[in-house]
């Protein structure tokens, strides 16, 4: 199996990880405590859409060598990133017990989702 498989395959890994994690019914999810008060659940946000926008971007890093392509394809997965991100609200909302819709989520997704992206940029392009 190749590295570029490997790649791939943490990729979809991390992605259905955090379909998991978005879709717990939330008498799963402690309701009042420390970590409520000092808004972790944004924290983990942030993280879980940072790890997914640099591991998809990883995924694809290998097979383009072109820089100024890449900038896009990388683009593109951060949109997408908080595309996922939106419509997993929109479930959490309608087909999940006990979550409701956050647009302060949201707003976490996509802090993670630009995270990811300079990252990115920096970590993955040859200059």
């Amino acid at each position: 199996m190749t590295n570029v498989r490997l790649y791939y395959i943490a990729a979809v890994a991390w992605l259905l990880v955090c379909t998991w994690l978005l879709t717990l019914p939330g008498a799963k999810i402690p309701t009042e405590n420390i970590f409520t008060r000092l808004h972790f659940d944004k924290l983990v946000h942030i993280i879980l859409f940072f790890i997914l926008v640099l591991v998809l971007c990883w995924s694809v890093s290998g097979k383009n060598s072109d820089g100024g392509r890449l900038k896009k394809i990388f683009l593109v997965i951060a949109i997408l990133a908080l595309v996922y991100g939106i419509g997993m609200e929109f479930v959490q909302r309608f087909l999940v017990k006990f979550r409701t819709f956050d647009g302060l989520d949201i707003l976490a997704d996509g802090a993670g989702c630009a995270f990811g992206l300079v990252l990115s940029n920096r970590r993955y392009i040859k200059k």
